[in-house]
């Protein structure tokens, strides 16, 4: 078993992984001692117990645990986009294409999740009821507005998406006992990205502001304000790999700049905080 491979395997698939353990030589280093200590066997729980250290968590959550936390994002999300193209404010064309998109995917999502969960020997968790104003059942919310004001719309659907990116890559480590499901959460995972800069850049246009970027700049909210900021806190990081991006190597690289490089996850504590005010 070759441990510089697979450290290098582990950074081609999450580069970001060496801010949340030691340097990369040092990493090395403890697992050449391990190697004539541990048997062959062992190894494998080493390496678990190193991407626990990796990604803040340990392994209690179970595959079917975290499928349930997905779909209960998905459920959200997929009656979000729907409620959102009915509600009739999505204007015509190019922006109701988008909406009509981001719908289909979303229901996509809550299929393939129930239908994963049965098949781990599950049985999906039922549909929660919504509250989109934030207001946990009052339907008087912060957010009361959200499917009369189009603008609003775009800023909740904004944090949604911007939500799920972070959510999805917070649990993708307790996923890794079952590559098919892994592979799926990821693909899902891209998928959440790219919708969260198509509206990023749907709210870009419709303000004329050209501060909003496709992605997220420090831990800014984009404009939205202090009701959604806890979707965005802890994405000012600027340290990955132990090294700071800041004007690395002499180049001129500014903090905003350097935490646009990375999302950060966000632990299911945080995810369902953030949620609960939207679910009844």
């Amino acid at each position: 078993m070759n441990i510089h491979n697979i450290i290098s395997e582990v950074e081609k698939v999450d580069p970001e992984i060496y801010d949340r353990l030691s340097p990369r030589r040092k990493v090395i280093q403890q697992f050449a001692k391990l190697s004539g200590k541990l048997a062959l066997s062992a190894v494998p729980l080493a390496l678990g117990s190193l991407f626990s250290k990796a990604y803040g968590r340990g392994t209690t959550g179970t595959i079917l645990e975290v499928l349930q936390y997905a779909l209960t994002l998905e459920y959200l999300e997929a009656e979000f986009y729907t409620k959102a193209v009915q509600s009739g404010i999505v204007p015509a064309g190019a922006p109701t294409g988008a909406f009509t998109t981001i719908r289909d995917h979303e229901n996509a999502h809550v299929a393939f999740l129930k239908t994963a969960i049965t098949a781990s020997g599950g049985t999906p968790i039922a549909k929660p009821t919504f509250d989109f104003s934030a207001g946990n059942g009052s339907n008087n919310g912060p957010f009361k507005d959200v499917f009369t004001n189009y603008t609003l719309l775009l800023a909740v659907a904004q944090t949604f998406e911007d939500t799920g990116v972070r959510a999805y890559k917070g649990r993708a480590v307790e996923l890794m006992a079952n590559n098919d499901v892994l592979t799926a959460a990821l693909q899902i995972h891209s998928v959440e990205a790219r919708h969260a800069a198509h509206i990023r850049y749907m709210r870009r246009n419709l303000l004329s502001n050209t501060t909003i970027k496709p992605w997220i700049t420090g831990k800014d909210t984009g404009g939205i304000g202090a009701a959604v900021q806890a979707s965005y806190n802890g994405e000012d990081l600027t340290t990955q790999a132990t090294i700071n991006i800041v004007n690395i190597n002499g180049k001129s690289i500014s903090a905003d700049a350097a935490s646009e490089a990375f999302d950060e996850p966000l632990t299911d504590t945080a995810v369902l905080a953030i949620v609960d005010p939207f679910i009844v």
